[in-house]
């Protein structure tokens, strides 16, 4: 039976038909745009910001910088901003998407070539390319000459396998740095920027396997203690909570100090401080609600952070700052009053698809101080470093139209708009030039 949706989709073969010309389509669309970001990145050349690059001395404007390997052209650093904003991308997406198209163009032509021919999946020349970003240009191109015949068809490990080799033949000093600085790459992350109403976070790691050992060993100690002690929780939920006895237990260690006098070592309390947003409500009657963390940006139950504040925990109420007053200081300096009432207002950098913390952002006055720009809270907003020095020093402009809405308009007439960190195109297109 035909959908009113695809009224020649009739049978399951056209079905099928209808699917793959669709997707044969989108990936040739896909192609398409990494080509344009090859035409940008030539109209950005290196020459276009040579002339502003002062020779010695610190560095403000824009810079010609690498975005590829060894051999690629270099870039106008503010460049990938207005294509990755044409294209509702951040910046740092934009900067890998041009890199990409410049690595494959310059340093894997075999493969760009396969890649425009349909012959193999573009997800997975770009996962090549920034895998080959730091090899030599003759490792390379062994690496696109070794994987012209069969990249479509072979596996990612083997891939991976084969820059490590060209690494090593070509490259044998970084090569040898890479195993020296390996363990560097060990980590271990609480993502406690994506905590889950339920006040849950996700941990992983790479540890070094006795470090490892260890570790699992002294998780599944805690866990038996917390069973012999009456737990009856599952294994998982109390490894869970041997975790967190095993960090407490390290920071009583990590915090004693002598009391003096020859007296006892006495522990200092764990100080952890969340900035928490609550009702007034929630706080003096005891109802049930979400309240708004702002360190992680995430919300957790009103009945989590009751649990988080029980015990010998260290609560301190700061009033409520009003949004909506305004403020005003004659100094070019912005008082701590109004650097956090623009965080509060406008969470995250206030540049089209930026979602870098206010918290880590420089508080920037929209209309320059010296051109008269008051110190105020109609004309401040946060923008991260790099946001910030390309509103400076290019033709990216921008205005507030209320508290937490911000238009701006690129160096070639796009204008955009960002409201209460959502970001959204006013026209689809720029105007001609």
């Amino acid at each position: 039976m035909a959908s009113p949706e695809l009224p020649d989709c009739d049978t399951p073969a056209a079905v099928l038909a209808f699917a793959q010309r669709r997707r044969a389509a989108a990936q040739r669309a896909e192609i398409d745009v990494l080509e344009a970001a090859l035409v940008w990145a030539a109209m950005h050349p290196e020459e276009s910001v040579a002339d502003a690059t002062p020779m010695t001395g610190l560095v403000f404007g824009e810079l010609a910088v690498p975005l590829a390997g060894e051999g690629a052209p270099l870039v106008a650093e503010f460049a990938p901003m207005e294509f990755g904003a044409a294209l509702g991308m951040s910046t740092d997406s934009a900067r890998a998407l041009v890199g990409d198209a410049l690595e494959l163009a310059h340093r894997l032509k075999r493969t760009w070539k396969l890649v425009r021919a349909g012959r193999v999946p573009l997800w997975k020349a770009r996962r090549l390319a920034q895998l080959t970003t730091t090899l030599p240009l003759d490792g390379a191109e062994f690496v696109d000459r070794q994987l012209a015949a069969f990249v479509g068809k072979i596996s990612w490990a083997a891939i991976e396998r084969l820059v490590d080799q060209a690494r090593v033949t070509f490259d044998p000093e970084s090569a040898d740095k890479q195993r020296r600085e390996a363990a560097d790459a060990r980590r271990f992350d609480l993502h406690t920027d994506q905590a889950t109403h339920e006040g849950t976070v996700h941990v992983e790691g790479v540890l070094d396997l006795a470090d490892a050992i260890d570790l699992d060993t002294a998780i599944r100690q805690g866990a038996e203690e917390l069973a012999t002690l009456g737990s009856t929780e599952s294994l998982g939920v109390r490894r869970s909570m041997a975790a967190g006895e095993l960090a407490r237990r390290q920071l009583a260690f990590d915090l004693r100090a002598e009391a003096g006098d020859g007296a006892a070592s006495v522990v200092k309390p764990r100080q952890v401080v969340i900035h928490v947003h609550l009702s007034h409500a929630a706080i003096s009657r005891n109802e049930a609600g979400i309240a708004h963390v702002d360190e992680t940006r995430s919300i957790v139950s009103t009945e989590q952070v009751r649990h988080w504040c029980s015990g010998d925990a260290q609560v301190v109420i700061k009033p409520v700052i009003d949004l909506e007053a305004h403020h005003h200081t004659d100094a070019y300096a912005i008082p701590d009053r109004l650097v956090e009432q623009s965080r509060l207002t406008q969470p995250v950098c206030a540049f089209p698809w930026c979602e870098r913390p206010a918290r880590r952002c420089d508080t920037d006055h929209v209309t320059a101080h010296g051109d008269g720009g008051p110190t105020c809270s109609c004309n401040l907003a946060p923008l991260c470093r790099r946001h910030h020095r390309a509103k400076t020093h290019t033709a990216w402009t921008y205005d507030t139209t209320d508290a937490a809405t911000y238009l701006w308009r690129s160096p070639h007439g796009l204008h955009l708009v960002k409201e209460s960190g959502e970001t959204r195109l006013v026209c689809a297109h720029p105007p001609d030039e």
